[in-house]
């Protein structure tokens, strides 16, 4: 890994803008830890660094992967004349960010933890060192790894499901406050041309008699 990957890996640093999302995007999908850093992470706290950028009223920050969660994480912006839905929605959808980082940091040291015991468990158990007369560190097959893998998904299996669960409820929920904010925005736009339109009708003068 090269020195900036690494530096990317280990911080937030370097938070670049972009345009707001309609969705945040599942977590199940990025719940691998960065290779490098497994060994030196997994024994500390799980958090996140207190750098975080001022809020923008025009677009959500983004930085780089978190090196426990490997999630992005995100500032979303707080637009100007924010109504009391769409600031519900946009703690929810900050809520729901911290909520996948705690859950995907604290799973990744879990797994990092068993699977580091599990290979030590099946190297002594041939009377092997970690390491190789070379100074190598030994490595087991897939498919003893293969045994590891659906031990593990197989003990954290209710846990998974309860995740998916939560996040299903929170997704309609985040996705439900969204409809009704652009329900609200159209409404606002139609009345304001209907308005418009009432405004800059001429006037006839009244009949004199």
């Amino acid at each position: 890994m090269s020195s900036r990957a690494a530096a990317a890996c280990r911080t937030w640093g370097a938070f670049s803008p972009r345009t707001p999302h309609p969705h945040l995007n599942p977590a199940a999908t990025s719940s691998r830890l960065c290779s490098s850093e497994q060994k030196s992470q997994k024994d500390k706290t799980v958090k996140r660094s207190p750098f975080r950028p001022a809020a923008s009223s025009t677009h959500d920050w983004i930085g780089p992967p978190n090196p426990l969660s490997n999630l992005r994480p995100i500032i979303y912006r707080i637009p100007e004349n924010e109504s009391e839905l769409e600031k519900r929605l946009r703690h929810l959808r900050q809520e729901t960010e911290d909520w996948n980082h705690d859950f995907w940091s604290k799973q990744n040291v879990t797994f990092s933890k068993e699977k580091d015991a599990f290979i030590m468990s099946q190297l002594n158990s041939k009377s092997l060192t970690l390491h190789d007369e070379q100074g190598r560190r030994r490595a087991l097959s897939s498919e003893e790894m293969a045994v590891f893998y659906k031990s593990f998904l197989d003990r954290n299996r209710v846990r998974h499901a309860n995740y998916n669960n939560e996040w299903y409820r929170r997704n309609f929920t985040i996705t439900f406050l969204m409809a009704r904010i652009a329900l609200n925005d159209l409404w606002r736009t139609v009345a304001n041309r209907l308005s418009s339109k009432t405004n800059d009708a001429p006037t006839e003068p009244l009949d004199k008699k």
